[in-house]
């Protein structure tokens, strides 16, 4: 399943925040708060609109950002190790939550887990 933004969870710190400032910075885009004071959601948007970054200190479904590291999987970017959820953790997380749009794509994510289980076993 695509959608149009990519989600981070991070620690919520002042110099993280200076750091996505900076970030925001270096793409053009800015940081808006959607949801505040609702939500501690930070959204980086490029104004062209091709471009959303989440940012979250919190998911629902899971306990600690530790804890989710710990179960992450290691991808290389442009030489850079991106720390990537893993299907079982962003499952959870969807079923948490339970908005609409996250109940729309949990069949299709749940089947695909089952599927990856059955292949690891065989």
């Amino acid at each position: 399943m695509t959608t149009l933004d990519f989600d981070f969870l991070f620690r919520k710190t002042p110099r993280n925040l200076q750091k996505l400032k900076a970030v925001a910075k270096s793409l053009n885009a800015v940081v808006f708060r959607p949801y505040y004071p609702a939500s501690e959601l930070f959204r980086v948007v490029r104004d062209d609109g091709s471009l959303q970054l989440d940012f979250m200190p919190r998911i629902h479904g899971v306990k600690s950002l530790a804890s989710l590291r710990s179960r992450a999987l290691r991808m290389d970017l442009g030489g850079c190790i991106l720390l990537v959820a893993g299907l079982a953790d962003i499952v959870k997380s969807k079923r948490a939550a339970g908005r609409p749009q996250d109940r729309a794509v949990l069949d299709v994510l749940e089947r695909t887990l089952l599927e990856k289980k059955k292949n690891q076993k065989g």
